[in-house]
């Protein structure tokens, strides 16, 4: 499990004066603002975050030390992490993305399917993206109990049912 957890991304400037457009990936949104400060992938820089109001899509937000357009602008698609420790415990049956992905999944025989590539959400339900052994070609699981009945973090594995004619 990693020790820094994507809370959410920033999409550009909002305005002339410094503030960002910010998307957040937090259960509640708002609460993206309470993990900081919040780190760059690399650790190379660090935010203090304020949310000033909901825009579309996200938050117009303001970063310490960002106070023009351009500074804004330059830090377009640039995804803010927060240390897990700072996050708050999970219900058994919920889990970081973070987490799942570079579990090797099994079907119910035991049959290597492949390792958690990404997870992608497009409305409903939460879908993994698998990829194959020995390949770099993927497939994408739905995130239910149906088709994944096991998420086992401790042994590094994902149990999966997928439907008939899936993979």
């Amino acid at each position: 499990m990693s020790d820094l957890v994507c809370v959410g991304a920033i999409g550009g400037s909002f305005g002339v004066h410094g503030e960002v457009r910010l998307k957040s990936f937090c259960a509640d949104p708002e609460s993206v603002a309470s993990y900081g400060p919040l780190t760059t992938e690399d650790g190379q820089q660090s935010f203090t975050l304020t949310l000033n109001r909901a825009i579309k899509n996200g938050f117009a937000a303001k970063l310490d030390g960002v106070l023009t357009k351009e500074q804004a602008d330059a830090l377009k698609g640039v995804r803010l992490y927060a240390p897990r420790d700072r996050l708050p415990d999970l219900p058994d049956d919920e889990f970081y993305h973070a987490d799942l992905i570079g579990l090797t999944v099994r079907d119910t025989g035991g049959t290597e399917l492949g390792r958690v590539k990404a997870v992608q959400n497009n409305g409903a339900d939460d879908l993994l993206e698998v990829q194959i052994p020995g390949g770099s070609q993927t497939f994408f699981l739905p995130f239910t109990r149906a088709c994944v009945p096991t998420v086992d973090l401790a042994g590094g594995r994902i149990v999966a049912d997928p439907p008939d004619g899936l993979i």
